[in-house]
């Protein structure tokens, strides 16, 4: 092969390596004052996801998993290291594009629901749609379906106060999907749910993942949900080993 012939292959193959990442974090650090002192939470985490597929983190308490999540999510910024996500570096970027890749291209599912109380299950799902500028229509359609997903969709017109701790939380697992985002970050996913209810989540986050090919970085306690990641890596000392021999 001539070396023109090999430097465009080569290019090549790099760029469709790169294209395969959907999120790489390089020396990421955080630390918070505190009364008695700086405390240094991540101390140069170092993370690479591929696109399609399912990745937990775990560790204690306190071992900094929802920090790291936060800066995942651009919702934080690092003391130090780099964050790219789908080929954006996201260190770079203003608050309002930041805002905008979060609205585009992130889901979030947090610990809490945050669901708004005074709209029912369906219009808090349909919520993301609405104010990316979807019909009112087409945002109905997205959000029953979602809601269909994990399986609530004969509860779509109760109010967050109607609904128990684990249905709220499978709204906010439904809002979190319905635009269906390239990735998807998750905090504790199944901690109010049922076992049962637990491992329909468990299934949903494998089937976007290896089916619709999103990307799901999911903090948890939950070892059926680890043991079902494609990835699992423990947060020890503010930094990242395998957590899968």
């Amino acid at each position: 092969m001539s070396e023109s012939l090999r430097s465009d292959s080569e290019a090549h193959g790099a760029m469709e390596d790169r294209s395969a990442i959907a999120l790489r974090a390089l020396g990421l650090c955080k630390g918070y004052e505190a009364p008695g002192g700086r405390l240094e939470v991540l101390l140069g985490v170092d993370l690479t996801v591929r696109r399609g597929t399912l990745v937990a983190i775990v560790g204690v308490s306190g071992s900094g998993k929802s920090t790291l999540l936060n800066l995942l999510g651009t919702l934080d910024r690092p003391d130090a290291g780099t964050l790219e996500i789908s080929g954006l570096q996201a260190e770079n970027l203003g608050e309002e594009a930041r805002a905008r890749l979060r609205a585009e291209r992130l889901g979030f599912i947090f610990q809490f629901h945050h669901l708004l109380p005074e709209f029912t299950a369906e219009e808090n799902v349909m919520m993301p749609l609405l104010i990316a500028g979807r019909s009112l229509a087409e945002a109905r359609g997205e959000a029953l379906s979602a809601l269909a997903a994990v399986r609530l969709v004969d509860r779509s017109q109760h109010r967050p106060d109607a609904l128990s701790g684990g249905e709220a939380q499978r709204v906010a697992v439904a809002r979190a999907i319905v635009s269906r985002p390239a990735l998807v970050l998750a905090d504790e996913p199944s901690g109010n749910l049922d076992a049962a209810h637990a491992r329909g989540l468990h299934e949903l986050l494998s089937s976007m993942a290896h089916e619709r090919h999103q990307t799901v970085v999911s903090v948890t306690h939950d070892a059926r949900l680890a043991e079902s990641a494609d990835e699992v890596w423990r947060l020890e000392n503010g930094r990242l080993v395998p957590g899968r021999e």
